[in-house]
């Protein structure tokens, strides 16, 4: 029981989302991949519908009281407004499902949660695709620590630190080509 605990507790962190309870949970804590899986999505989506109910209500709150949180807003919105508004524009909220379901650091629900605060896009609208995004990058995590436990009980450590560099290659040269589009 407490395996779940921590497991769902990891999934809702803000670096390592399932991202890091997926692979704790099945390597570290034993549990089934599926358990895990369900687990782990299921803490993801709590932080995600706390985020999304609660940033208005906080940063409205905030900016009500204070000067300083008033212009750290008004100066956030604007400037990622207009660094961003291009890529939201096109893409629209889709980008959502998209940008959570690639995972990769820095990529989960809660910067979705962000994005969709700081872009205005409605909780009715923001969270079934962060959802459905939620999900596909669970099924991805759930996928490769499967695939990298076999590897390491097959071959050994040393071929699954060869897959692993080999996706850290493959990383890197996906956020070279990200970065021209």
């Amino acid at each position: 029981m407490m395996e779940l605990i921590k497991t769902f507790l990891l999934a809702m962190t803000p670096i390592g989302e399932l991202r890091i309870a997926i692979p704790m949970a099945v390597t570290i804590y034993g549990l089934n991949p599926i358990i895990a899986y369900i687990v782990s999505v299921l803490g993801n989506l709590f932080i995600v519908a706390i985020l999304l109910t609660l940033l208005n209500k906080v940063s409205s709150f905030l900016s009500r009281y204070s000067s300083f949180f008033k212009r750290f807003f008004d100066k956030l919105f604007s400037h990622t407004r207009d660094k961003y508004q291009d890529k939201v524009v096109k893409y629209g909220p889709y980008l959502l499902i998209l940008f959570v379901a690639i995972p990769l650091p820095i990529t989960g629900g809660w910067t979705a949660s962000l994005i969709s605060f700081v872009f205005g896009i409605p909780i009715k609208k923001a969270f079934p695709l962060i959802t459905l995004g939620i999900l596909i990058a669970g099924l991805i995590v759930g996928f490769l620590t499967v695939f990298g436990v076999a590897i390491n009980d097959y071959f050994g450590t040393q071929t699954l630190i060869g897959f692993l560099l080999l996706l850290l290659i493959i990383f890197v040269i996906y956020r070279s080509l990200f970065k021209k589009i």
